[in-house]
């Protein structure tokens, strides 16, 4: 009977630690500098490069990859191609949406600097922030390129710090994890892995 309900244990252990494994591997392998599920996303509404208003709210109900960047940052331009790929890879998800957010001065300005970068039009669109109002006084960025990743309920999922290697199979993965409501237990602060699961997570990394 002991040895039977230790088998049973067993089994229910190794499988429980497959579950959180398989929830885990693509933020444990990318190791965001922030990882929850209990922090909104600020809101916002800034001009597009036509002019038009975008709010972060007309994006709700979709995964949003949202990257800050500017032109005199070099690693934010060596970046922006993996960005472009990684939203011709997610273009076919209906409910996901790469969006970039400039704090160049004009838009002829971004939108001249991505399409030299890109040597065409970008697959994604550029809204402006000129004077930091949301980069800067809501997200706290200083330090660019930045990427968060917010669920289709506005919460904060990830953010990475740093230019990133972004059209991979491990970075789908991990949108497509977030787009199925699906999350891993270990939150990551300032890169480092903490909570249910972290231990994993440090294994998995390296760390």
């Amino acid at each position: 009977m002991i040895v039977a309900a230790i088998g049973v244990y067993s089994f229910v252990s190794v499988a429980k630690e497959g579950e959180m494994r398989r929830r885990c591997t693509p933020t444990c392998v990318l190791r965001p500098n922030y990882a929850g599920y209990e922090k909104k996303a600020p809101s916002f509404t800034l001009k597009d490069t036509s002019g038009e208003d975008v709010s972060l709210a007309s994006y709700r109900g979709k995964v949003v990859v949202l990257n800050f960047w500017t032109k005199t940052c070099q690693p934010c331009m060596e970046e922006m191609p993996e960005i472009a790929d990684l939203a011709r890879i997610l273009h076919p998800m209906k409910d996901v949406a790469v969006v970039t957010v400039s704090t160049d001065e004009t838009a002829q300005d971004a939108s001249d600097t991505i399409k030299a970068v890109l040597k065409g039009e970008p697959p994604f669109p550029i809204l402006m922030d000129p004077d930091l109002t949301v980069v800067r006084d809501r997200f706290g960025t200083s330090l660019y390129p930045e990427t968060w990743i917010i669920d289709k309920d506005g919460v904060i999922r990830a953010r990475f710090d740093g230019a990133r290697e972004w059209s991979n199979a491990t970075v789908v993965e991990l949108v497509n994890q977030i787009r199925s409501g699906g999350y891993c237990p270990a939150q990551a602060r300032d890169g480092k892995f903490i909570g249910e699961g972290a231990r994993l997570c440090e294994s998995m990394s390296g760390g």
